[in-house]
Order: C-alpha cells, then sequence, then structure tokens
C-alpha cells in the first residue's frame, strides 16, 4: 500500500469517527430537559459546550441563570455548571454506561439551549494488549482524531454565540423600532392636545370679550 493510499485511509478515518461521535442539537427548556448517551469505554473523554440562544434578549438581571448536570451510570454527579447562560465543558468517564446531560431552567420563561458533545477514545497500552489488530498507528490516528475534534467543537461554540449575537442584535433593532414609532405617536398625541387646548383657550377669551 502506498503512503497516499495509508493518508486516505486515515483521513477517511478521521472523518468518520468524528461524525459518529458527535452529536448537535437544540433544546427547547421549559423546566428540566435531559439527554442521555452511552459511554462505551472508562477513561473516555466526555466534552462539549451549549449556549443560551435568547439569553441576551429576555434575561434580565434578577435571572438566576440555567443550571447544567450530568448524572453517571453509578447515580452520581459526574459534573455540574450552576448560573450560567454557555460554556464549555470536558472530563473523564470514571464509568462505562448511559450518561444523563440535564438543563434546569428555574424561571418560566422558556429558553432556547444549543447543545453540543462529543465522547473522544484513545486506545491505551491495555487496548494494545488486549487487541492484536490494533496497532500504535491506530492510536495516532485517535490522538489526530481528538486534536481535529476539539478545533470543530471550538468552531460550533463561537458558530452559536455568533448565532446568538444575530439574534440579540436582531431583537434589540425591533426593540428600537417599536421604542421610536411609540415614541413619534406619543410627540403626536401631545401635539394634537395641545392645538385643542389652545383652541379651547382662544374660544373662551372670545367669548369673555363679547361680555
Amino acid at each position: 500500500m502506498g503512503w497516499f493510499s495509508k493518508m486516505f485511509i486515515i483521513v477517511i478515518t478521521l472523518i468518520g469517527s468524528i461524525i459518529y461521535h458527535g452529536h448537535a442539537l437544540s433544546i427547547s427548556l421549559n423546566d428540566v430537559e435531559c439527554v442521555s448517551e452511552y459511554i462505551a469505554n472508562e477513561g473516555d473523554i466526555i466534552s462539549g459546550n451549549f449556549i443560551v440562544m435568547d439569553h441576551d434578549i429576555f434575561w434580565g438581571s434578577d435571572h438566576p441563570g440555567i443550571d447544567f448536570s450530568v448524572t453517571a451510570p453509578d447515580g452520581t454527579m459526574a459534573y455540574s455548571l450552576k448560573g450560567i447562560s454557555g460554556e464549555k465543558f470536558e472530563f473523564k468517564a470514571l464509568h462505562h454506561g448511559i450518561y444523563k446531560f440535564c438543563f434546569h431552567n428555574p424561571v418560566s420563561t422558556p429558553e432556547t439551549v444549543s447543545f453540543y458533545i462529543h465522547v473522544g477514545h484513545i486506545p491505551n497500552e491495555h487496548d494494545l494488549a488486549k487487541d492484536e489488530h490494533l496497532d500504535p498507528i491506530n492510536v495516532k490516528i485517535a490522538e489526530l482524531r481528538e486534536a481535529l475534534e476539539s478545533v470543530i467543537s471550538e468552531q460550533k461554540y463561537l458558530k452559536a454565540r455568533d448565532a446568538r449575537h444575530r439574534y440579540t442584535n436582531e431583537g434589540t433593532r425591533k426593540r428600537v423600532v417599536l421604542f421610536t414609532m411609540g415614541e413619534y405617536i406619543l410627540i403626536g398625541a401631545t401635539s394634537l392636545m395641545q392645538v385643542v387646548y389652545i383652541r379651547r383657550l382662544f374660544s373662551k377669551s372670545f367669548a369673555y370679550n363679547r361680555v
């Protein structure tokens, strides 16, 4: 097998692994919403990020933020964040099994959360000893895959932040337009009331002069 063929196989393996291990979704959060993910190997690195898309529009200074928690298969808390509008996260799986990722919104206003998760696995010496078909080049492929995935995860996080900023700017623009229209209506109503008042005032003055 030539050098080009080996590189082609490595690239295809990297792309296929990232497509298989990465998950992105949008969650409508009213109270508590959870997403489950099966982790096949102990020691796998679980990473990802989330962004509250409408944070800048509907959140006031008294908003407590949303809570994020990860529950391990044995029921223990594997990771948690409290009172935030978005963050990147990363931790090591201490057990294999189903992990539950939950978001809690303490207020009644619905939120839209953009959520991305990735499960990374790099073979170690124990895996090499168990699998005779697993050679060091597979380990290098896994390391390159995880390095590429970290770049993709960062891009998704920045893209979600950019989308939130655009959403915020659009909402701000609409509010400015509505405020301006309301201001014009108020000024017009005030001017009309002044004209009516002045006309009535002059009308009374003429009435007094006739007497």
